[in-house]
Parts: structure tokens; sequence; C-alpha cells
């Protein structure tokens, strides 16, 4: 084969086999091409075996070019592609807990520790409970107004008989009870 038939055939295929070596789309290429479809390279590729040249070629270039008129050996390199778009992503298995009365910490109690260890952070997504394992995350939606908040549990109690959680203030005020102070709410253990 000619060194500059060899050096323009390398000129096309080289890019797209290193592409493929590395696992990231050819440049010009789709990222998943569909099926049948003739990607850039491989349009590039028929063009130039059928003795054509682009407009993008230096003039050099296309004096000295000479088409390669024998059989191309077929090259099958296998496509794996998964579009993402399609693949929904799982609810998290929820245990319902039923309702009970919310209620949110004092501002007063930021920076101190809590029964986890950790300190009160007012404006983090966190709350105490009774019996629930520090880590676990509960969803609590206010009856009322239907707004829902996701927090984790690093505290004990609430201590006030009839209330079944505290909360931080930033927790309480996404979900609408600040002003009444507490409030009725459906509670739902995560899972994970």
């Amino acid at each position: 084969m000619d060194g500059k038939i060899w050096l323009a055939a390398a000129r096309v295929a080289l890019p797209s086999i290193v592409a493929l070596a590395l696992g990231v789309p050819a440049l010009g290429q789709a990222e998943t091409p569909a099926p049948g479809v003739i990607t850039e390279t491989a349009a590039l590729v028929a063009e130039r075996s059928a003795g054509g040249l682009l407009a993008s070629e230096p003039a050099g270039f296309a004096a000295d070019f000479k088409p390669f008129t024998g059989d191309l050996p077929a090259i099958v390199l296998p496509t794996y592609a998964v579009d993402v778009s399609t693949i929904d992503s799982p609810e998290p298995e929820v245990q319902d807990l039923g309702s009970g009365i919310a209620s949110f910490y004092g501002r007063r109690f930021a920076g101190r520790p809590t029964a986890s260890g950790e300190r009160f952070d007012p404006a983090a997504l966190t709350a105490a409970h009774r019996t629930l394992p520090f880590g676990s995350k509960v969803r609590v939606t206010n009856q009322r107004n239907g707004q829902s908040v996701v927090v984790r549990i690093n505290d004990r109690g609430p201590f006030s008989r009839g209330r079944h959680i505290d909360l931080s203030p930033r927790a309480a005020e996404q979900i609408g009870i600040v002003a009444a102070g507490h409030g009725t709410v459906e509670l739902e253990l995560l899972a994970g």
C-alpha cells in the first residue's frame, strides 16, 4: 500500500480505534449511534475509499491522494450503550410509622451535643425520635398542607407527652409547622 494512502486511512481510522479503546466517542460520532446509522467516521472511510476528498483536507494532500481500490477488510467492533434517561430510579422502600404530633427544637439548643454525639445544627434537616436508630431517614408529611421533608434521626426525644418527633427548625419551616409550634404529621421510615 502506498505510504500516503496508508496515512490517509490512518488519519480516518486511528481516532475511532483510540476512542473505542478509551471508551469515549470519537470526534464527530454520536455517543450512542442508533442501529443502522453510519457514523461520521464510517462515512469518511466510505467517501475516501470511493476516491472522494473532504473540503477540509489541505491542498497538497488532495493532489497526492490516490484512492485505494482494493477491498477494505471488514472490522466489526461491538457497541455497548445504555440510555440512562429511560431508567426509572426506584422509589426507596418505605415503612409506614403512622401519624403523630411533630414539634421542633428551639434555636437556643444550637451547638449543644445531641444523643448521637453530634452538635445540634438548626439549619440541618435532622430530628429526634425515641426509638429509631441514629442515622435513620424519615419522611415527615404535614397532614394539613401535604408538604413533606426527609430528616435524619440524630437525637432522642421528644420528651413532651403526646409528641412523636422533634424536628430541627429548618425541617419545621419546610413543612409549615413553625407558626403553630406543632402539627399532625405522617411518618415514613425510608430504607437505606
